[in-house]
């Protein structure tokens, strides 16, 4: 049985012992507290454009934790794209050139971020492949049309397309914006529940249900999603 540790950012992960998993997978900068805890170079890691955009505080705080780290592949989960007129589509695609793959990219190695394998995959794809793992369930893709799947989602996704896992566990979850590496400032503004919540929770449920491989050590997300405990 190969098991895959799914590792998110939240405070004080329950983390389980090192005979329970064989790889680690990383979202965002939870390499950060992979890192702090002793855990492996995490085997991939997806990191959400947004996160070099520099629109708010917390995403600098996301790049300065992820500043030495390693991973074996990177991946970049991207934004939706723009809607609307052509014109108003390309103006924002130039707005938004800090989320561009090639910019995230050059960033995260100019802060000494080291990966051996880079991958940039379309948001088509990424919807296709949580629409699929969903079975195309109707209410569920209405949600993500409303509100993508976290980063943290996109991590398990992609572990369980890849192939060559028979279980997954899920730990430095909550459901919350508060991060392992650094106090978020967006709690005090609009306070700790992710906006991600309902969609990630919907989605666990189901995929839960369907598949019997999927784990957790957190109580969060045992209580909200039902994921039964490792």
């Amino acid at each position: 049985m190969t098991a895959l540790l799914v590792l998110g950012s939240k405070p004080e992960p329950m983390l389980p012992g090192s005979a329970a998993y064989d790889e680690v997978a990383c979202a965002n900068a939870s390499g950060r507290s992979a890192f702090s805890h002793g855990l492996p170079t995490p085997r991939f890691t997806v990191v959400s454009a947004i996160v070099t955009s520099g629109r708010k505080p917390a995403n600098d705080l996301a790049v300065d934790a992820l500043r030495g780290l390693q991973t074996g592949r990177l991946i970049i989960y991207p934004r939706p794209r723009p809607r609307g007129p052509m014109l108003t589509r390309a103006l924002k695609s130039l707005r938004n050139y800090r989320m561009d793959p090639r910019y995230v990219r050059w960033k995260l190695r100019r802060i000494g971020y080291e990966f051996a394998e880079f991958a940039a995959p379309s948001p088509e794809f990424f919807r296709s492949t949580f629409e699929t793992l969903c079975d195309d369930d109707p209410e569920l893709v209405d949600l993500m049309r409303e509100k993508q799947p976290s980063t943290g989602l996109a991590t398990l996704a992609l572990g369980i397309v890849m192939g060559g896992y028979s279980r997954f566990i899920l730990a430095g979850f909550s459901f919350e914006i508060t991060h392992d590496y650094a106090r978020n400032p967006l709690v005090d503004q609009r306070g700790p529940v992710s906006a991600h919540a309902e969609t990630d929770q919907a989605i666990l449920r189901h995929l839960s249900r369907r598949r019997g491989t999927i784990f957790t050590t957190e109580p969060a997300v045992h209580q909200a999603a039902g994921i039964p405990y490792l």
